[in-house]
């Protein structure tokens, strides 16, 4: 039977123009050869699998070629070109610093320096993992590594740059390594598959590619296991189920969920994912990678930063367009705190799910609409009201919060129902698609609810084109009449709903009970005007006095009450009159314990 060559060895490039994805590199190795500019020492540093020691091997056979061609390429027929293609050449020594590190192996390399060339013009010697040598190892290499014989030329390789002491890397050319690119690895791999007569999906190469993450050597092993597996046809589906990748399908099936609110659907797609025995954090990680994906798609300058396919490239950039901007980078700040917190989390499923319905809460949040359904927003605008009912809403349970900065439309208010039957509370989707009772003075149109999935739901971004058009509309005016006890109760419901959203922006305005002026005026009494600068507050503060109020004409009038100048306490006997003031009971415990002295 055929001794088996595997990828890695049997496609190794054997001249610089073959070295895959280090173009800089070889190009300045080539001009240096061709100008006669060697360095004595050169160290290449960077990555496994990026063609460190490949690039040695290819200087070494070309700088000692007898007739090097014009692109300054080993011929590969001179004597020395056959002696190193047969592992016969004495002029180049590989040695592993790995297992060799001790002084006795440096000073026996430095004698054999001292023998020069018997073919060829240069000895080469080729250390790789230099940075495995001892201290002292490296410091009886110094003086043969700065000034060799003109022959001989040293070549380091290391995959932990800084773990070289400074004085070796001083008399070095350094050179580093880049990861390979996803784009290169997979034309690589096509290259291989063609010659070895194996059918690869070009999305199947591209996973290939990205697992290797930027390194050749390990993408070709992946790609002899992938053989192994599939025969001479390697599929998509065969790779993803072979390395244990996640289909990037479930991604763009979470993120089509989120924008259409379909929370339970996101939930049963992380239970199918976690079953087929994918560990959480895993998902949480190929998350963060589309949502960043997503987001480089938002911008055509941006897209090339992507390194996928191009079929899937088409699929990036069509649901980019569906998600905005603001949804993408606030959702990338939820799954990035998710990834951080998981370690530390108890229940790290629960983590994952609340993380996943916060994305969708961003989408319901944008659109003002409710996150287990898909609203069909009004067409017609609202009319005015006509209703002569001044009472104030009151909150339902399960109401959303007030809005911080859009202006929400006047809601209308229901005719009154017969005292006859017991009115029964419902939530805002039920209000909303209630018919208008009969007795009603105004007909309004009813928003309808379209079941997901339909063709008849609205699209987020015309949802938003939608608000921003009603938004960007003259407001009707409302000049309905309220009283002190409407406008009381209106306050005290916003001040006990905005609490737990600003709590100091609540306590400002909610110590002091506001009064009806003239002109829809409304005076409130405040301690200073700080409280001002929360736009958002103030914002959400008009928003509810309106809606409640049925009035849009009111203006708010601040005032700063008068206190009367604090005398500072210094003295003992002067911070505990102050205490006394305040507290009355003291003055008698001090006559009943007849307490004395400074007091």
């Amino acid at each position: 039977m055929e001794n088996f060559v595997v990828s890695a060895r049997k496609y190794r490039p054997i001249t610089f123009d073959t070295v895959v994805g280090q173009g800089s590199i070889t190009n300045t190795l080539k001009n240096a050869i061709r100008n006669n500019t060697l360095a004595q020492a050169f160290l290449f540093c960077g990555p496994r699998g990026v063609g460190k020691t490949t690039c040695a091997r290819i200087m070494a056979k070309t700088i000692n070629c007898l007739n090097p061609t014009e692109t300054m390429e080993a011929c590969n027929e001179c004597e020395s070109c056959r002696a190193f293609n047969n592992n016969a050449s004495f002029n180049i020594y590989e040695l592993d610093a790995a297992s060799n590190n001790s002084v006795e192996d440096i000073r026996s390399l430095v004698d054999q320096v001292r023998i020069p060339p018997q073919i060829g013009q240069y000895k080469v010697y080729i250390i790789d993992e230099v940075h495995m040598l001892s201290a002292a190892a490296f410091n009886a290499f110094l003086k043969t590594l700065e000034e060799p014989p003109a022959y001989a030329k040293f070549i380091l390789a290391t995959t932990e740059k800084h773990k070289i002491i400074p004085t070796i890397l001083s008399r070095c050319q350094i050179f580093d390594f880049k990861r390979i690119t996803v784009d290169d690895i997979a034309k690589h791999l096509a290259f291989v598959a063609q010659s070895e007569g194996v059918v690869a999906e070009p999305e199947a190469l591209n996973i290939i590619a990205q697992k290797a993450d930027g390194a050749l050597r390990d993408a070709l092993s992946i790609f002899d296991q992938m053989v192994s597996f599939s025969g001479k046809n390697i599929t998509y589906k065969s790779v993803i189920e072979n390395l244990n990748v996640l289909d990037y399908d479930y991604y763009f099936q979470v993120i089509d969920h989120i924008l259409q609110g379909h929370t339970s659907d996101i939930l049963l797609l992380l239970n199918d994912i976690i079953s087929k025995g994918f560990e959480p954090q895993h998902f949480v990680s190929g998350m963060g990678n589309h949502l960043r994906s997503l987001l480089v798609c938002k911008d055509a300058i941006t897209v090339q930063l992507l390194e996928v396919s191009e079929q899937l490239r088409q699929r990036y950039l069509a649901q980019s367009q569906a998600c905005p901007l603001p949804f993408l980078v606030k959702a990338l700040e939820i799954n990035n705190q998710c990834d951080i917190d998981y370690r530390a989390a108890n229940n790290k499923r629960l983590h994952l799910e609340i993380a996943l319905l916060k994305m969708c809460a961003l989408c319901s949040q944008a659109l003002n609409l409710p996150t287990a359904q898909a609203v069909q927003l009004p067409q017609n605008k609202p009319t005015q009201p006509t209703n002569t009912s001044n009472t104030a809403t009151p909150l339902t349970a399960g109401q959303a919060p007030l809005p911080s900065n859009r202006t929400p439309n006047p809601i209308q208010p229901t005719a009154p129902q017969s005292t006859d039957n017991p009115t029964v509370q419902q939530s805002p989707i039920q209000q909303q698609t209630t018919p208008v009772p009969t007795g009603s003075t105004s007909a309004q149109p009813t928003p309808t609810i379209r079941p997901r999935g339909t063709s008849s739901s609205i699209s987020i971004s015309q949802a938003m084109q939608q608000a921003r058009k009603q938004a960007e509309e003259p407001e009707e005016a409302w000049d309905n009449a309220f009283t002190q006890e409407q406008l009381t109760a209106s306050w005290a419901d916003f001040v006990n709903r905005y609490k737990h959203q600003s709590p100091s922006f609540a306590a400002a305005i909610g110590k002091y009970t506001p009064k009806v002026g003239p002109s829809f005026e409304i005076h409130f009494s405040v301690d200073n005007l700080l409280f001002e600068q929360d736009t958002e507050g103030m914002g959400a503060l008009k928003n509810h006095l309106k809606n409640s109020l049925h009035n849009n004409q009111f203006e708010l009038k601040p005032e700063v009450m008068d206190r009367p100048a604090e005398i500072e306490a210094y003295t003992d006997k002067d911070k505990f009159e102050k205490m006394v003031e305040e507290r009355p009971y003291l003055r008698t415990l001090q006559t009943e314990l007849k307490l004395e002295g400074d007091l």
